[in-house]
């Protein structure tokens, strides 16, 4: 069972291993909610995510036995690393199961902690089931990324730390996946005050929980769609949601676009890189109908690849109209090209690029198509942009950016 003495044995020996992640007071993030916003930046962690804490912590309550045998999991990545360097801390060996879309910094540093790596499956579930069969044919000992109340505990300890730092905390904003985090959290949260709210926070292609709770029981998704590849789970655990149950308060689902806005919002405003999973308590912030209350967001983890990283910043200025594509027509003769330049420079457009079809219609000479790329300062200063387009008579049209 997740008790206090548990949680108080496990945050003694978790202390072995992660870093100290004290809280960060949000200026930007209060401001914009009127509350009083600290992030617990567990993306600073040395293997880059909470779950070292969970996997540690089940490791040091296995038998000697049990850890000669070797280790196995499956994972989408963070708790991979996890189980990666916490077995190299008890010197057994580690066999890891990642789907095969798992972002390949997840997957390289899985084997730099010494692990063995086995690709498999499109999703967590199909992954997990692979892992079940090797540990079955080979005799591991399997390591659950979430349904293990060990591991839960673990995790928990992120609670813990919170209320050291912040007694009169009244929101813990709480990833959720599988729920072993959620669980693990939110049991000791209670236990510690049980007036505080605890909110799991999904991504809206992955709410697995959410449906559960719904349903009073374990469900399963029939599919699952989101870039929060860490929270991608078809089927909560079903030790861990009697917890869940009992001490989450609320479920917030979060729209992949959001979590676009919120990855901008941690590099501009706290140079902070945060993956798409750790970023789902930051999204959520916009759906909390709360004002003047202390409120800690928990950032999972931040081990997202730069090809990832690349897209996401990309799509973020497109979504904020930073950046635009728009179609001109304009006749093709000396000069048009250059007069169309200095329109956008009279409102101080960025030009990125351009794109000149001299195809699109039989009569060059009656108009060419210019596609123009700007950079703008942001939907207001695009408007301007546009109309100074048109009243250069341009008959500007926004089309599809693409980088």
């Amino acid at each position: 069972m997740l008790t206090l003495d548990k949680f108080e044995e496990a945050s003694r020996i978790v202390g072995e291993v992660t870093l100290e992640t004290k809280l960060v007071y949000s200026d930007f993030l209060s401001g914009r909610t009127e509350n009083k916003v600290y992030l617990k930046p567990e993306n600073m962690q040395f293997t880059g995510a909470y779950k070292v804490r969970g996997a540690y912590y089940k490791i040091s309550t296995l038998s000697p036995e049990e850890r000669e045998k070797g280790l196995i999991t499956a994972s989408a990545g963070n708790h991979a690393q996890g189980v990666a360097y916490a077995a190299k801390c008890f010197g057994v060996k580690a066999t890891i199961v990642m789907p095969t879309t798992t972002p390949l910094i997840k997957v390289n540093r899985t084997k730099s902690y010494g692990a063995d790596v086995v690709l498999y499956g499109d999703v967590y579930d199909e992954a997990c089931a692979h892992a079940y069969e090797l540990a079955d044919q080979y005799g591991y000992t399997f390591i659950h990324p979430f349904d293990d109340l060990a591991v839960a505990t673990g995790q928990g300890t992120i609670a813990m730390e919170i209320f050291k730092e912040l007694p009169l905390v009244e929101y813990i904003l709480v990833p959720v996946g599988g729920g072993g985090l959620a669980a693990g959290v939110s049991t000791l949260a209670k236990l510690l005050n049980p007036k505080i709210q605890v909110i799991g926070v999904e991504p809206a292609g992955a709410n697995c929980m959410q449906e559960s709770l719904k349903r009073g029981e374990v469900t399963t998704l029939s599919n699952v769609s989101t870039i929060a590849d860490g929270t991608a789970v078809k089927t909560p655990g079903s030790n861990i949601f009697p917890y869940i149950q009992e001490n989450i308060d609320d479920i917030i689902t979060v729209e992949d676009d959001e979590l676009i806005a919120a990855f901008l919002d941690m590099v501009e405003n706290h140079k902070m890189i945060v993956e798409n999973s750790g970023l789902l308590t930051v999204a959520a912030l916009n759906h909390l109908d709360v004002k003047g209350k202390r409120i800690v967001s928990i950032l999972s983890g931040g081990n997202m690849d730069v090809i990832t990283m690349s897209s996401v910043v990309q799509q973020g200025l497109i979504f904020r109209d930073r950046i635009f594509t728009v179609s001109v027509l304009l006749p093709d003769k000396p000069g048009e090209l250059a007069a169309v330049a200095e329109t956008i420079a009279g409102v101080q457009g960025n030009v990125i690029k351009l794109e000149h079809n001299q195809f699109v219609t039989t009569n060059r000479n009656a108009a060419v198509e210019l596609r123009i790329t700007l950079e703008a300062f942001g939907t207001e200063h695009k408007q301007q942009i546009m109309e100074a387009l048109e009243e250069g008579g341009y008959k500007p049209k926004i089309v599809r950016t693409s980088l």
